[in-house]
């Protein structure tokens, strides 16, 4: 069962981010506060849920949210300021959305950059532990997802709206036969010897 809060009394917002891992597309993080009382039988992590599950659940969170926001940073930045700043940067982007500013943020991870005048918590595994960060999980994933879908529409030999960006064979193969497109990441490693080699 999930937690409701780390301390009651006070305004807390869960964060959470999707996409570090992919090699191309941008990483989406989202900001969610639930209200007091809140509590949902199927909510978890998200990698924990299945597809129709993490739809389902999307307008129940942002229905019963007191407020949330997602936040996005572009494959352009992440070359710039690399992906463990970007996942952070999403994640403050997301909160200076929020319509109702939270006395504390709980972050999945172990790391994160302080946002300017609200304390943090880092949770390890914090998406399977507490219920905002677990809704936080589901926004970013599934706005992610959405995103991914329609670039896939563009680009369909990388097969995006199948692996999301993420480093697939399949993917992977398609970098090799026809280069990538301006959603790389470029500073990933994209293609790595031992595939290129193998397809020779």
């Amino acid at each position: 069962m999930l937690l409701p809060c780390l301390e009651s009394n006070r305004t807390e917002a869960g964060c959470d981010e999707a996409g570090r891992g992919c090699l191309a597309g941008a990483v989406f993080a989202a900001a969610v506060i639930l209200p007091p009382g809140f509590a949902h039988d199927e909510l978890n992590d998200s990698k924990r849920l299945s597809e129709k599950k993490r739809y389902a659940l999307r307008p129940v969170i942002e229905q019963s949210a007191i407020a949330w926001a997602i936040g996005m940073v572009t494959p352009e930045e992440i070359d710039k300021i690399n992906i463990l700043n970007a996942s952070f940067l999403a994640m403050h982007r997301a909160v200076e959305q929020l319509a109702t500013q939270p006395e504390h943020l709980l972050i999945d991870g172990n790391r994160f950059t302080p946002y300017p005048g609200i304390p943090h918590t880092t949770i390890i595994k914090g998406d399977g532990k507490f219920q905002s960060i677990a809704a936080a999980s589901i926004l970013a994933k599934t706005y992610r997802d959405d995103y991914m879908n329609a670039l896939a529409l563009h680009y369909p030999a990388y097969r995006w709206n199948e692996n999301k960006g993420y480093p697939t064979r399949a993917h992977r193969l398609a970098i090799r036969e026809l280069g990538i497109t301006p959603h790389h990441r470029k500073t990933f490693t994209l293609l790595p010897a031992q595939l290129a080699f193998e397809f020779h």
